[in-house]
């Protein structure tokens, strides 16, 4: 553990004492539709009081499986403390290490670099899975089954583009393209970043500003939620996206397959207090069950329902916990 990270973590979680008292939680932060039985069932002698805490960061990514979280619970049993939406990763995480919460969705990603201290990330994802799960046993955590959904970076073009590159849906296919097809839009930060735009060309085989290649006027930089519009109304042919985001779907973009593995893994996971598993270990199959379902496309369709359409995480959360039937209908 980077003790960097961990400093002045009492006021991170006075910071979240807080937001949580002082009305920083949205005020249908706890809703969550009433839920009949599924395929998830009470955990076998589970006490009548038996509770659980579950937090959420404050995107609406975040929100809507703390929803999932929330009604996973209540179908297992358990007495369910609804504190998502909270603003920060920082908070959420001491919120779960402190024991006030016993239950989060977090990434793998986030917890190597930004809790554990690790400068660099890990491609392949089982490998950055482990590692994390691993390494937060020893802070009193546990990392259950990883969902595939990895809301990392990606480059995303147009879908009725493709065809006209070639038939392109791998980055290492860039290199085969015209310079003049080689635009990108991107964000300042990855732009920048030791580890964004400029290492990303150069491991696929291009070189910015070498007119061969990728010419500097190539380069497009735009705030980061523009760069789905853009790239969706050709300002450039590749556009830096996130791979769960909903206007992937909305604007019918095509996610490029990073295939040398450049950007690092994220994959959403079942984060628990670790007394609180050791108690109900029983809490860990329950979700064992959802996360192979939460695919990048499941998320993108979830997200876009909020982001898009205007719908409450917590409602999109039941329609998703219903269609897959781990709850039903009252």
């Amino acid at each position: 553990m980077n003790p960097k990270k961990w400093i002045s973590s009492t006021a991170v979680l006075a910071l979240a004492g807080i937001l949580l008292s002082g009305c920083g939680l949205a005020p249908a932060a706890t809703y969550v539709p009433p839920a009949g039985p599924g395929s998830i069932s009470p955990l076998p002698d589970l006490p009548k009081n038996a509770s659980m805490t579950v937090t959420s960061k404050a995107f609406t990514e975040q929100l809507v499986l703390g929803k999932i979280a929330v009604l996973a619970g209540q179908a297992a049993g358990f007495k369910v403390n609804d504190l998502t939406n909270v603003p920060g990763s920082q908070p959420a995480r001491e919120l779960l290490h402190s024991g006030q919460a016993t239950m989060m969705w977090d990434y793998t990603g986030t917890a190597w670099m930004t809790y554990l201290g690790h400068e660099e990330g890990i491609a392949d994802q089982p490998t950055q899975w482990q590692k994390v799960h691993d390494q937060d046993v020893g802070n009193g955590i546990v990392w259950g089954a990883p969902a595939p959904m990895n809301n990392t970076y990606a480059m995303a073009v147009r879908s009725e583009a493709v065809e006209e590159l070639g038939g392109i849906s791998k980055l290492s296919q860039l290199k085969d393209l015209d310079p003049k097809e080689l635009t990108f839009c991107v964000d300042a930060e990855f732009n920048s970043r030791s580890d964004g735009l400029n290492p990303l060309l150069e491991l696929y085989g291009l070189k910015r500003g070498d007119p061969s290649s990728v010419p500097e006027s190539n380069v497009g930089l735009y705030d980061t939620g523009a760069i789905y519009s853009a790239t969706d109304n050709g300002s450039c042919n590749f556009g830096e996206v996130f791979t769960t985001d909903g206007r992937i779907k909305a604007l019918d973009l095509t996610v490029l397959e990073d295939d040398k593995g450049y950007f690092p893994a994220y994959n959403v996971a079942p984060v628990f207090f670790g007394e609180f598993a050791e108690q109900y270990p029983g809490i860990e199959e329950i979700f064992a069950q959802i996360s192979p379902l939460l695919t990048d496309e499941a998320l993108q369709g979830m997200n876009l329902e909020v982001d898009v359409n205007g719908r409450e995480p917590a409602d999109v959360a039941f329609d998703w916990m219903v269609s897959e039937g781990f709850i039903s209908e009252p």
